[in-house]
């Protein structure tokens, strides 16, 4: 009888225990949506360079419909501008998709041949595919790349009025199949910021870029998958670099314009924060 009552006595010690630890587990759990889904999102959303861009898409899509790349870069300049700036930066104008082209690319990764001019995928933005793309070789083939696709903006910069150009820069690490519909294409490096800053820096580097803002892209991400079921993280900013006229080389570095102290703070946590995603 004793041994009943003393059970008895256990399971009601639980049970009052159980209480407490649903209301403190539902508290954290609350805590960190209201946290992670609303206080640090509206936080670290800025437009103060360019407000026109807070209503913008922030995704790229493929021709299914499937969300592509997020959009981490832009530049500002003409058209010609642009061009002549990534050739100057050692970038190469991808060749379009044609039979030529397709079979041209295919016999570069299976054969390891280069093809500097190899097409890139289309992705498509303000609902239309990418206006111009660029890659840069990273190997004997077209098998690993970096690239970028860019889209003019409806709406010129806010601060110069001169055209805006909103881009999508990836690494292509190697070739395959994409993990969503099955089709031949490139898997990209989950580190897409490391690909956006090398880029801006690739333009620094010939004396093209006046100044360089960032504002708020896709929002700080630490998993998620593109179009072709690849992995990414990012901090989420969009850094957008003001071009010289005419392609004038600049003597002076650029201008950096300065971004809230939340995120500054939050780079400066995602800086730990990539070491560990990586």
């Amino acid at each position: 009888m004793s041994r009943f009552f003393g059970k008895n006595k256990n399971v009601a010690r639980r049970r009052r225990w159980i209480k407490p630890i649903l209301t403190i587990s539902g508290g954290v759990v609350l805590t960190y949506g209201i946290c992670a889904y609303a206080i640090l999102p509206a936080i670290w959303r800025h437009y103060e360079h360019n407000p026109k861009l807070a209503n913008s898409p922030k995704v790229t899509h493929t021709s299914e419909g499937i969300p592509g790349d997020p959009v981490n870069i832009g530049v500002v300049g003409t058209r010609q501008e642009v061009v002549r700036a990534m050739l100057l930066a050692g970038w190469y104008p991808a060749d379009s998709i044609t039979i030529k082209t397709s079979i041209g690319i295919a016999g570069s990764v299976l054969l390891k041949r280069a093809y500097p001019t190899a097409p890139v995928s289309n992705l498509y933005f303000f609902n239309r595919q990418q206006d111009l793309a660029f890659e840069q070789p990273a190997g004997s083939s077209a098998n690993q790349r970096h690239h970028v696709r860019f889209w003019q903006s409806p709406d010129p910069d806010t601060k110069s009025n001169r055209p805006l150009w909103i881009g999508s820069a990836t690494f292509d690490r190697s070739s395959g199949f994409s993990h969503l519909t099955g089709k031949i294409t490139h898997h990209i490096a989950a580190d897409i910021d490391a690909e956006r800053n090398a880029t801006i820096e690739s333009l620094v580097k010939v004396k093209q870029v006046v100044s360089v803002y960032q504002v708020t892209g896709v929002g700080a991400t630490l998993q998620e998958y593109n179009g072709g079921g690849d992995r990414y993280f990012t901090d989420g900013e969009m850094t957008i670099a003001l071009l010289s006229t005419n392609n004038s080389p600049l003597d002076n570095a650029p201008i950096q314009a300065p971004n809230p102290p939340a995120i500054q703070a939050k780079h400066h946590l995602w800086q730990w924060l990539r070491s560990i995603l990586h």
